[in-house]
């Protein structure tokens, strides 16, 4: 590789015995200001990084450092075209490595954690079972339409998890092909799943698993060995790569006796005409198989640089920082009597950096817009891609939330929807702190700001003041 392309180093602060002394990744956005409804300019709290994490500063270099090289992958013999293809194929490996993958495992880049699952239930055998809980997110919930799905219901600790699991399996077919799939840390409560315990009930039972680790990929180590899954599936824009590319990784058997997921050029070893006027393909064996087209090069590239930036930042010291700052977090809104925080688990249970709650009398879409248009704080609000395990946490049926200026649900009623603040390892202390005094804030003194309701969102009403 080219020296104009080496990956930069990215160094953090290390002090283990005091995580409030380790000091964020750099990413991009840091320093941006945003107005404010009430006049003035702060600068940008970005806590929605479960939906998608900044850039880290060191993806952006690389990958700046990395376009005036750009070519095509594979089929070039160009020197731009051969460094392109060089480059791709270590990016293969760098991630193998990340996720500890095992010996004969393949690797398939795709769009996102949505594309990956959609592919693997593309290449499920004739016949096969499905066992996916419903608290799971849309990407895992729904990709399985061709296949015999059993939607188990949610767990309430990780222990549950795991019988329900066992005994769904008792039932099935035992000598046909199944699968579960099973999120790593939810997006809804942030909470751990107990993914080793699962993939051993699953075998056990003659199934296999597949961990969607969108979630748990940027917070925690994710191994496939070690914990013992069959697949991982991860998105880009949640690891701190947002270029648009994501990742299949883990056995080929199923995914080289499939049918291409798409079919074109890349996907094919040989094409040639039939006397009768057909074509007949041989198609690859590799990862190639399901990778057809002009690949993303720089999407993966920029995969591949988050993983060596978090591999060197040490899994370690971000886990202890970010720790740090969901107690941050809880403590403040553990203050504020009108705030529940949702959970399967309990109070308790292991988690990331993603907490989702409801606020007495307030409906959650004026809430989120209140901080973000007077206190410059990105959070999210809704059912989040989830709506089975949110509507399982709230205890309500699905119906419109209503317009936004008036409460979601006065005190002692149940909530529709709710709020979700999340951060990782470019957060700095300040934007948490910020959070939790703004909750504060709203909930005692309630919003500056008139609001109303457009296109179905919340925003300020500009044409006058509270």
């Amino acid at each position: 590789m080219s020296a104009a392309v080496t990956p930069t180093t990215t160094a953090a602060v290390t002090d283990p015995s005091d995580p409030a002394c380790l000091a964020p990744l750099p990413v991009l956005g840091r320093e941006v200001s945003v107005p404010l409804v009430t006049g003035g300019e702060v600068t940008y709290a970005a806590l929605d990084y479960a939906a998608s994490a900044p850039a880290l500063q060191r993806v952006w270099d690389d990958v700046a450092a990395y376009a005036p090289y750009y070519g095509s992958v594979h089929r070039g013999a160009g020197y731009l075209s051969q460094l392109s293809t060089d480059l791709f194929e270590n990016a293969r490996e760098t991630v193998a490595s990340f996720l500890g993958c095992r010996a004969g495992d393949q690797v398939v880049f795709t769009r996102s954690t949505t594309d990956s699952l959609n592919l693997l239930a593309a290449a499920l055998p004739a016949g096969c079972e499905v066992f996916v809980f419903e608290t799971e997110h849309h990407a895992s919930l729904l990709p399985w339409r061709d296949a015999r799905v059993t939607y188990l219901d949610a767990p309430r600790t990780p222990a549950d998890a795991v019988t329900t699991l066992e005994r769904a399996l008792a039932d099935r077919d035992p000598y046909g092909p199944a699968l579960v799939c099973v999120t790593g840390a939810s997006n809804v409560t942030g909470e751990l799943w107990p993914v080793r315990e699962l993939a051993a009930a699953a075998h056990a039972h003659g199934a296999r698993i597949v961990l969607d680790a969108a979630q748990l990929a940027p917070h925690h180590p994710v191994s496939v060995a070690e914990l013992d899954v069959d697949w991982i599936a991860f998105s880009g824009h949640k690891l701190y790569a947002p270029f648009g590319s994501g990742v299949l990784a883990g056995r080929a058997d199923w995914l080289r006796e499939a049918e291409p997921y798409l079919a074109g050029g890349g996907a094919s070893r040989k094409v040639s005409r039939r006397a009768d006027g057909g074509v007949d393909v041989e198609w690859h064996d590799s990862a190639a198989r399901h990778e057809a087209g002009s690949p993303n090069v720089i999407g993966v590239y920029a995969i591949a640089s988050a993983c060596k930036a978090l591999t060197e930042a040490g899994f370690d010291d971000l886990v202890a920082r970010e720790r740090y700052l969901i107690g941050l977090v809880r403590a403040g809104l553990a203050q504020v009597p009108e705030v529940r925080v949702l959970s399967l688990f309990g109070d308790d249970a292991p988690r990331v950096g993603v907490i989702s709650f409801v606020v007495d009398g307030w409906n959650s879409s004026h809430f989120a817009a209140a901080l973000s248009a007077e206190y410059g704080i990105g959070v999210r609000d809704g059912l989040f891609c989830a709506h089975p395990l949110v509507r399982t946490l709230l205890g309500t049926d699905p119906q419109d939330p209503g317009e936004c200026g008036a409460p979601e649900a006065a005190p002692g009623e149940r909530s529709l929807n709710a709020i979700r603040v999340s951060f990782g390892a470019g957060t700095p202390d300040e934007h948490v702190e910020r959070f939790v005094r703004a909750v504060k804030e709203l909930v005692a003194d309630g919003a500056r700001w008139n609001y109303r309701t457009e296109d179905g969102r919340c925003v300020p009403d500009t044409t006058a003041s509270a």
